[in-house]
């Protein structure tokens, strides 16, 4: 039975003490089990570690034993994180990054960037902003790998176990550090298929007449907020708005605005070049859409590893 509260066995401290396990050993069953929980099994931790399943399970259970409480749940089928085993994990990883970044140091007085990164961004920021300037990182920093995932939805940076996301909006969890970037700036547009159809709205209140396309992810749901006219900087509108169609992705959301299906507002990023071909025409030129501001987020219980440092510093240079 585990210990109630999560409370080390001194008798199973003092036995694994005489039997001399070791900081190194700790440090081995540390990794597996981490590895263990990331992968979701022995055998694909093993596999990553170089190491065959029965090891793997092993050094999980000299750790178990070790502290005196049982991280994972196993059946023949499945494993899963006991109560205590979610609690340590989270302390485990701080340990691990710790340890990786002393071996940067120790490996280069340089502390020369390695290993691989997983960042999160917004599919339109990561696919035409943040894409253009990887590859400069990438060969500024030959010892780095970029795990990208582009995702619309908020995702948790811990749980999820990214070491870097670009959010838009205010960053909400208090725990984590935020650097301000350049806010996001959107373009109002429509075809000229649809502008010569039902005409070009005169000001925000005119596009309750007109058919919308969504974003699902819209922060302000079914609002759309602007600055001006000119002479009245900072004077916000907010005009409701009925969608005709709802999409999660604005690559579709272009796509239907470009057959002349509504008016889309969405990241200048996007439309930008769909603008200059004349396949969109800006709408509402004397307001300007309401931007959203941008952060880059990561942990802060832990120093900052070589590689998280470059990335960072690079993102700052590039969009802050």
């Amino acid at each position: 039975m585990d210990p109630p509260g999560g409370v080390i066995n001194p008798a199973s401290h003092s036995r694994f003490e005489t039997n001399g396990l070791q900081s190194m050993d700790r440090l081995s069953g540390m990794e597996a089990f981490a590895k263990a929980v990331e992968t979701g099994s022995f055998s694909a931790a093993g596999e990553a570690l170089g190491l065959s399943p029965q090891a793997v399970g092993k050094q999980v259970r000299l750790l178990e034993e070790h502290l005196g409480l049982r991280l994972i749940h196993r059946t023949t089928r499945r494993q899963s994180l006991t109560e205590a085993g979610r609690t340590l994990y989270e302390r485990v990883r701080i340990i691990l990054a710790e340890v990786e970044a002393v071996e940067a140091v120790a490996a280069s007085s340089q502390a020369v960037p390695r290993s691989r990164i997983r960042v999160n961004a917004p599919v339109t920021f990561g696919a035409y902003d943040l894409a253009r300037v990887l590859p400069a990182y990438l060969a500024a920093h030959r010892q780095v790998d970029v795990e990208l995932t582009l995702s619309d939805r908020k995702v948790d940076l811990i749980e999820e176990g990214y070491e870097v996301v670009f959010r838009v909006g205010p960053p909400a969890e208090g725990g984590l550090i935020a650097r301000p970037l350049r806010p996001m700036d959107f373009s109002l547009c429509a075809a000229p298929s649809y502008l010569a159809a039902r005409g070009a709205p005169r000001v925000p209140a005119d596009l309750a007449q007109h058919e919308c396309l969504g974003f699902a992810y819209m922060a302000t749901g079914d609002q759309w907020r602007f600055v001006g006219p000119e002479g009245r900087e900072g004077r916000q509108v907010a005009v409701e708005v009925s969608y005709r169609l709802l999409v999660n992705n604005g690559q579709a959301l272009l796509t239907a605005a470009v057959s002349g299906l509504g008016l889309l507002l969405q990241p200048t990023a996007l439309v930008r070049d769909a603008v200059a071909a004349g396949h969109l025409v800006t709408v509402l030129p004397a307001y300007r859409p309401v931007s959203r501001p941008m952060h880059l987020l990561y942990a802060p219980d832990r120093r900052i590893t070589p590689k998280l440092r470059s990335f960072v510093d690079f993102a700052l240079a590039h969009f802050a």
